[in-house]
């Protein structure tokens, strides 16, 4: 268990490392962020940070002197230079070597008994075309590294999408479309001592491959589908032996619960636990990875939406502020560019 004062090392420094470092102050922890990024806003409400690149191994080890625990807050971190931190990780860094590659991922969850959508590994337009023959279009293919937002992603509506195709040397991931009829996402926490807690399951609506907003309470397709979904959620994190919080989303379907990814950090989808849960997804995460008791997950209210602030949107947000209800999270990044995630606003209704 961590004494307070102790300092706890970020690895990333956007929007949800900031969030965890400002519920590490709550708790009497300091952070200090490695970030070889441009102007990364967790720096902001950091005691100290370290812009030098992930491959730089002399940073690297003067960042981990400093640091009594590291976690990090995206799941592209690259795994490599992570070798000599590995005893100081929480989580240990299996999950991100599960988490980056797409195809380790898919067969992880398969090997569990879970259930993804079709796929098929593609490292040429022959992969593809026998892809395509033998799941079937319409269909998305995909980077297998470090794609997010809908970003490294090509929708297939039919075998002709493919003859002109051209990404030769890029691993490639080709997946059969869901018929869905919600999406949704296990949010839980594990404490070093194996114990999980769980958050209410959010309906989360996608636009251009962007989560747009998460709700709850959820409908009924999602809630049905709940328990099954956590059960797989509850194997991933027990196979990695994993501390603090995962994610893995899901869509709901006709036929059960279909794994999408998971993400092995705090999450989008889980925002609205900041104001809407006991105990916040950042907050627990921190008393995760810190060995203290974890907080209780239950949802205060009766209803609540999260939704995502994006690009230029955010010139206009201080307008929220004019609804009693609305709880705004504006994260500092100075250039609002298109499909950019600029801030978060939370409605929690009581009662």
């Amino acid at each position: 268990m961590l004494k307070p004062g102790s300092t706890i090392g970020i690895l990333g420094g956007g929007q949800l490392g900031r969030m965890l470092a400002m519920a590490a102050a709550q708790l009497g922890y300091r952070c200090i962020a490695y970030a070889p990024e441009k102007d990364p806003v967790a720096g902001d409400v950091c005691a100290d940070l370290f812009t030098n690149d992930w491959h730089d191994a002399k940073a690297m080890a003067a960042f981990a002197q400093k640091c009594d625990v590291i976690t990090w807050e995206f799941e592209n971190v690259p795994v490599e230079p992570l070798a000599p931190l590995t005893q100081r990780l929480a989580p240990h860094p299996r999950a991100l070597e599960t988490a980056q590659d797409r195809v380790l991922e898919k067969r992880f969850v398969e090997n569990l008994g879970g259930r993804p959508a079709p796929w098929k590994a593609v490292d040429d337009r022959g992969d593809l075309m026998e892809a395509i023959e033998r799941i079937g279009t319409p269909g998305i293919l995909k980077t297998r590294r470090d794609g997010y937002d809908g970003k490294g992603q090509w929708r297939m509506a039919s075998a002709r999408d493919a003859e002109g195709f051209n990404r030769t040397g890029t691993p490639l991931v080709y997946e059969g479309l869901v018929a869905f009829e919600a999406e949704f996402s296990v949010i839980l926490v594990r404490g070093k001592d194996g114990a999980v807690r769980y958050w209410d399951s959010p309906h989360n609506v996608h636009e251009s491959g962007i989560l747009a907003r998460s709700s709850l309470p959820a409908p009924a397709v999602v809630t049905e589908q709940v328990e099954s979904a956590r059960a797989l959620a509850k194997q991933v994190a027990d196979a990695l032996d994993y501390v603090g919080v995962l994610t893995c989303e899901f869509f709901a379907t006709r036929q059960g619960p279909v794994f999408n990814e998971m993400a092995p950090r705090v999450h989008n989808s889980g925002h609205w636990t900041i104001e809407g849960a006991a105990t916040s997804q950042f907050e627990n995460h921190i008393r995760a990875i810190c060995g203290l008791p974890l907080g209780d997950t239950a949802t205060t209210g009766s209803a609540v939406a999260m939704e995502n602030i994006i690009g230029k949107a955010a010139a206009k947000a201080h307008a929220f502020l004019a609804d009693p209800d609305a709880h705004l999270h504006l994260y500092g990044k100075a250039t609002a560019r298109e499909g950019r995630k600029m801030g978060h606003v939370t409605r929690v209704t009581h009662g």
